[in-house]
This record gives structure tokens, C-alpha cells and sequence, in this order.
């Protein structure tokens, strides 16, 4: 995205953090924000591939991915990846919308059509992390604090001009409408779950 959780990460932890996205503008639009708010030196951010990162073995703590698997058909090699970029004993920590009962309303912000969403359970999202070497440390269900969260949204009236809208297009708001009615209706979940690597056998 725009890079909003990777600069909260370095202000509120003292870390160094590095985003990825696929798209190139929204990279040099993360790079635009992370400079204006004085963290350049602590944040930065690559276009490139979550199936193919950019990046040698073992050089990251943590890995987080925040609202990107949906994106993605081939899971496996995902979570390969992420397993490929964690030192011994790193963490990968998931937050992201998974299927939780009937069939989803779309458009919704990742897909236009389901044939280009890529949906799991969370107990199938957990199965596939687990697979590919890691040991599940936290699972939770954040999905009654996701409607919290739309409802005072929708509560608080129009948004501002400046908005994720911005970045996304005119279809947002409808977009942003249908995840939050697929979640106020059960069709949609919120997993969070945090997991440490498995050391290879």
C-alpha cells in the first residue's frame, strides 16, 4: 500500500522497517509519505513480487503481511517466500480477510470479480503458513473488532477528501462498502495469528 503500518512499526518500535508492494506508483507513493513525515532513514520500500521478494535468505525478524493473501492463488510459494526472507527463530505475523461462511459480495477492495480472489478459512490459511515450516504461536479472531470499526465509520458520515480513495479510484467507497457488509453478514473474517519458524530437519 501506501506504507501507512510500515512507518507506525519503525515510530513505535524503533525499528527498521522495508515494504513491498507490486505497483510501482504506490511505492513512490509510500517513498512520497515516508520522506514528508522524517522517517527516510528508518523506512523504505521496493517494488517487487511477494512470491519472488528481493531479498537474500535470512535477513529479516519479522515478516508481517497485512491485507495481501486474498491476492494471491499460489499460497504455498507464499509462505515459502516469507519462511525464505526469516532469520532462525523469526517471527511472521498475518492480518487478513479470510472466508467465513457463503459466498462474498464483490467488487471488495482486492477483487472486481471472485475469479480474481483467492480467499481461504482461517483454519486453511493457518494449515498452509504451518506447512511451509512454521509453528503456530497466536491465533485470533478480529473480526467482531472489524465491524466495530465499520460500523463507527459508517456512524462518522462522509470521509474526508483525502481518504485510501485517493489511491484506489473512484470505486472505493463501493468497494469499501461491500467488505464492510460481508463482514457485518458473516461472509468475511479478520485473522490475525503470529507464527515463529520451524528449524529444518
Amino acid at each position: 500500500g501506501v506504507g501507512g503500518p510500515a512507518r507506525f512499526l519503525a515510530a513505535t518500535y524503533a525499528c527498521e522497517v522495508t515494504g513491498v508492494d507490486l505497483s510501482e506508483p504506490f511505492v513512490e507513493a509510500a517513498d512520497y509519505l515516508t520522506a514528508r513525515t522524517g522517517q527516510a532513514a528508518k523506512v523504505s520500500f521496493k517494488t517487487g513480487s511477494a512470491l519472488a521478494l528481493p531479498f537474500d535468505d535470512g535477513g529479516f525478524d519479522v515478516v508481517l503481511l497485512q491485507h495481501v493473501a486474498m491476492n494471491i492463488a499460489a499460497r504455498p510459494l507464499l509462505y515459502r517466500e516469507i519462511r525464505r526472507m526469516l532469520k532462525p527463530g523469526g517471527k511472521f505475523v498475518t492480518f487478513d480477510v479470510v472466508l467465513n461462511g457463503g459466498d462474498p459480495l464483490y467488487p471488495v477492495p482486492w477483487a472486481k470479480t471472485p475469479a480474481e480472489s483467492f480467499l481461504l478459512t482461517a483454519a486453511a490459511t493457518c494449515e498452509a503458513i504451518e506447512a511451509a515450516g512454521f509453528r503456530m504461536l497466536v491465533q485470533r479472531d478480529d473480526t467482531a473488532e472489524a465491524k466495530t470499526w465499520f460500523a463507527a465509520l459508517r456512524a462518522s458520515g462522509p470521509p474526508p477528501s483525502l481518504n485510501l480513495g485517493v489511491v484506489m479510484g473512484p470505486g472505493f467507497a463501493d468497494f469499501a462498502a461491500n467488505l464492510g457488509r460481508n463482514l457485518m453478514e458473516g461472509r468475511l473474517g479478520i485473522l490475525t495469528a503470529v507464527f515463529e519458524t520451524v528449524p529444518a530437519e
